[in-house]
């Protein structure tokens, strides 16, 4: 309703691109789009569009030949969909550092937090895997968990899961907040453990890199683009929870690696401040508009 209600208000689109049933919005608005001759810039997002392209490469292939210019933040997206369309270019997610509250982490407790969704795509269940892992050798260990509830069961697993280990009473479900809150809970913890089974520039994780906390994230899809193993984060494999506590406990026990981590993290995200991003999106549109005008003119 809005590619057609708002059609003269506006000189060109952008639409966001997920797999799944979301991929029908970009389907929809595409065609629409290309039938008022508007020109389309389209963004992929999420870590399970390569294997959604393989299995529907016709449905991809039509979308994103159809487009004007196709853009991704991750270097993984980029690769992963190559084989439709060559020129995929790279603009990373942005993220805002003036909202962002920097602390080195020295010393750093036993405090962990997550923040992603409650689905089986985050893997929120082995949250109280690795939990359970540690809860020996740290009793006072802590988690807060943010983050919406998107039905699909995941939530609910993960607090039974919680109970079944004995972990329940370290684990602190706070669910979702709003995004201006979300600094001021990074800010009480000191690491950040992402348990994603797909992901690819996740901005939350960029977020607690801005915050300085020490990373520990699953190595799957475009996470390595943004955390470098060892340096600004520690990368373990997905769903194994021995490693991820083995990570944690590293952090916890080697002297100075949380301070070099935490530097190491903000330095990273600071490559990806509004003030980097957004001119890369000014010259782009300006590139499409004129092209589209003089397409037109001709």
């Amino acid at each position: 309703m809005t590619v057609c209600n708002q059609r003269k208000r506006y000189n060109l689109s952008q639409i966001d691109v997920f797999s799944g049933k979301a991929f029908i919005y970009a389907e929809v608005c595409s065609w629409l789009l290309s039938r008022l001759n508007k020109p389309i810039i389209l963004t992929l997002h999420g870590g399970g569009l390569p294997e959604f392209a393989s299995r529907y490469p016709n449905r991809v292939k039509r979308v994103l030949q159809k487009v004007d210019v196709v853009i991704t933040p991750s270097p993984f997206l980029q690769k992963g969909l190559s084989e439709f369309r060559s020129d995929i270019r790279l603009i990373p997610n942005p993220i805002d550092l003036s909202a962002s509250i920097f602390r080195l982490r020295k010393k750093v407790s036993p405090n962990l937090i997550w923040v992603r969704a409650f689905h089986q795509v985050y893997n929120p269940t082995l949250a109280p895997r690795v939990i359970k892992e540690l809860a020996s050798d740290f009793p006072n260990i802590h988690l807060s968990m943010l983050g919406p509830d998107k039905g699909d069961g995941s939530l609910a697993k993960m607090k039974a899961l919680a109970k079944a280990l004995d972990v329940k009473d370290k684990i602190e479900v706070i669910g979702g907040v709003e995004h201006t809150e979300i600094p001021k809970w990074l800010d009480k913890a000191d690491i950040f453990i992402n348990t994603s089974n797909y992901d690819t520039a996740p901005r939350s994780l960029l977020e607690a890199m801005a915050n300085g906390l020490c990373v520990v994230s699953t190595n799957v899809g475009g996470i390595p683009n943004i955390v470098k193993d060892g340096e600004s984060g520690i990368l373990v494999p997905p769903g194994n929870a021995q490693a991820m506590a083995n990570a944690i406990r590293l952090i916890l026990t080697q002297p100075g690696l949380d301070s070099r981590l935490s530097a190491a993290a903000r330095n990273r995200a600071e490559q990806n401040d509004w003030s980097c991003i957004l001119p890369q999106w000014d010259s782009l549109f300006m590139e499409v508009e004129e092209i589209y005008h003089q397409v037109n003119v001709k």
